[in-house]
């Protein structure tokens, strides 16, 4: 039998951060986070990593890391409905759980009653002992909690579990899409490190420019892919991070820009900025920065951040879709130093 979808029960907001100091056995029902003390329970948690990532063509090296979005309002999904039990586990689940109320003292009456409350709704209530009798036709769903979000944003979800057949989406918000998948996916991206080659080579001279540039062949697009197959869903996303552009910052309100914006278009061949030449001393650089005071004894905090541009692809998408640039930076310490001259 099948229901509308319900709100409430143990698995709201309010009642699961009531019950996280109780009982890591009942702190988590409807929702999907370790116990307290960050010690993940497998047996009670078992049917949580539903979604498989494919880094392999990702960023490496030690400096990889992961961008960062560059639009302010923009994160990824903190939590979402996934399928995640068959009916006897879903009853194990629950079993489990009324053990736990049973010989925990601690447990709040109002905390308790609502528990109960839940648990009957599949046994004797809307549903008919977990839907047993449907054992193979579908899946039990529940909320999927972002361990990477706000602690308060994950109990966004906040629906206690519901049936779908197999191969049926529920009409349900927050509900696994595409979309969502890209979303962690771009959580996954990482990038190599930005530290630009600078010359003339050594330290850098005042009033004279200082060439940055980035090689091409260090600088490709990477990728990850996010699916989920399971409870006769079968959906994959891939985010692609392309770099766009280098910004740089010198460090000092002392010090001229190339171009003036400090933002280094990337060039037809992926690179970014030209390497210096001899020659070339006194020319501006197209990608560059010219100081005009000497660090003394110390160094400039140059930051080096490469802008990448995200889009994503996936189940059903027939083009690709924009998501939020992306920005991986590194610091750079810039000795400059006056040019010595001799007075005849």
């Amino acid at each position: 039998m099948r229901v509308a979808v319900r709100r409430g029960g143990v698995a709201t907001a309010a009642v699961a951060l009531m019950m996280c100091s109780v009982s890591p056995a009942v702190a988590g029902i409807g929702v999907d986070r370790p116990p307290p003390g960050g010690q993940k329970n497998d047996d009670i948690y078992a049917q949580v990593e539903v979604i498989r990532y494919d880094t392999s063509k990702n960023g490496t090296g030690p400096s990889a890391g992961p961008v960062s979005a560059a639009q302010a309002d923009w994160s990824p999904p903190p939590c979402w409905y996934a399928p995640k039990w068959t009916p006897g586990e879903l009853r194990d689940y629950y079993r489990r759980g009324h053990e736990a109320i049973i010989h925990d003292p601690g447990i709040p009456p109002d905390a308790r009653n609502k528990w109960n409350e839940e648990r009957h709704n599949y046994i004797d209530g809307d549903y008919e002992d977990f839907n047993q009798e449907k054992e193979g036709e579908g899946m039990w769903w529940g909320a999927v909690q972002n361990p990477s979000a706000p602690f308060e944003d994950q109990f966004a979800c906040d629906r206690v579990p519901f049936w779908a057949d197999n191969g049926e989406t529920p009409e349900v918000e927050n509900i696994i899409t595409p979309e969502i998948l890209a979303g962690l996916a771009y959580e996954q991206i990482k990038v190599p490190g930005t530290e630009v080659t600078l010359a003339p080579g050594g330290k850098s001279k005042v009033n004279l420019p200082t060439w940055a540039w980035l090689d091409g062949g260090e600088f490709k697009p990477v990728s990850v892919t996010a699916s989920l197959a399971v409870g006769g869903l079968d959906m994959s996303a891939t985010t692609t991070a392309t770099p766009k552009s280098l910004r740089i910052e010198p460090g000092t309100k002392d010090a001229r820009l190339y171009p003036a914006s400090g933002e280094c278009a990337l060039n037809g061949d992926g690179s970014i900025g030209e390497p210096y030449a001899m020659g070339k001393a006194e020319q501006e650089p197209p990608c560059g920065v010219t100081y005009l005071r000497s660090s003394g004894e110390g160094s400039y905090p140059m930051e080096a951040t490469v802008t990448w541009e995200i889009s994503w692809t996936g189940t059903g998408v027939d083009a690709a879709q924009a998501l939020p640039d992306g920005t991986f930076g590194n610091g750079q310490a810039v000795e400059v130093e006056e040019i010595q001259s001799v007075n005849r």
